[in-house]
């Protein structure tokens, strides 16, 4: 099978950022990419909370989901919207990826799991709790290529997610991002191929890149990586979009090699005081 992964500058207008992300989308599906996934926030990258919450829709009235179901049905796609802001009640917003099959239709909703409460010590703190409610499902999807285990950004640094999606069976894992710089430069490849050995999966990270119009810079480097950690396609830091062609044996083929989705043992955890 054919990807492609976009990798965006998402601005603070969720209408032109839409359209950006569909320009990329038909130019990617141009190339034969039959799974086309974006980053997360693909729509709007808002830090105000009060515009954030103005310019959010419920979900059936979001007319940036509707166009993306609109095209994957015109160009007979499968597309992975990394997420969209979605409100939830008055106050509260969900940061929710959808698989959308080539029919249109969704085919799977996934909200984060793991909301980003750090300070980072660089004058960069972020407090998603305090606007986004967290999900409470891993989604794994049916796709005509396999199992697909769903996740988003900071979900990167919990591996016993990774860990139970791979023991479902998922031959694709998600990871659309919008990872900062300095963690970008010191975590982003390391952790993507860790989550690719550790379940002998193809890894499919669409990442927001370059600064942002509200003064925050993204890392990119929109990465596919395969079942054995290598990387097979790497965006850089610009935006754009970034094709790879998988062998789905590979997955199989991988974890008959190395095993170790099969070795799971329980066991008891001691701590030994002095």
């Amino acid at each position: 099978m054919k990807v492609a992964l976009v990798q965006l500058t998402t601005g603070r207008d969720p209408a032109r950022s839409v359209d950006v992300a569909l320009e990329q989308i038909r130019l990617a599906a141009a190339t034969g990419a039959q799974l086309i996934s974006t980053p997360e926030t693909t729509h709007m990258m808002e830090m105000d909370r009060k515009l954030v919450l103005s310019k959010a829709y419920a979900e059936e009235n979001d007319p940036g989901l509707k166009a993306f179901q609109m095209i994957a049905k015109e160009l007979q796609v499968w597309l992975h919207i990394g997420s969209l802001i979605i409100k939830v009640a008055d106050d509260k917003l969900a940061n929710r990826s959808f698989l959308i099959g080539d029919d249109g239709s969704i085919k799977a909703r996934y909200d984060k799991l793991h909301l980003f409460d750090v300070d980072l010590g660089s004058g960069e703190i972020y407090r998603e709790s305090a606007l986004y409610r967290a999900g409470k499902d891993a989604i794994v999807a049916e796709t005509p290529w396999g199992e697909m285990g769903l996740s988003i950004c900071y979900d990167l640094r919990f591996p016993e997610l990774y860990r139970h999606y791979g023991e479902a069976g998922a031959t694709l894992i998600m990871v659309p991002a919008a990872f900062t710089v300095p963690t970008g430069k010191a975590h982003w490849h390391t952790l993507l191929k860790a989550r690719a050995i550790e379940t002998g999966a193809y890894i499919l990270a669409a990442a927001q890149t370059g600064l942002h119009e509200t003064g925050r810079e993204t890392f990119g480097h929109s990465l596919v990586i395969d079942p054995w950690g290598q990387i097979i396609a790497d965006a850089g830091a610009e935006a754009g979009y970034i094709t790879a062609d998988l062998s789905l044996e590979k997955v199989a083929e991988t974890r008959k090699k190395m095993p170790s989705l099969q070795h799971s043992r329980p066991f008891d955890m001691t701590v030994l005081q002095n």
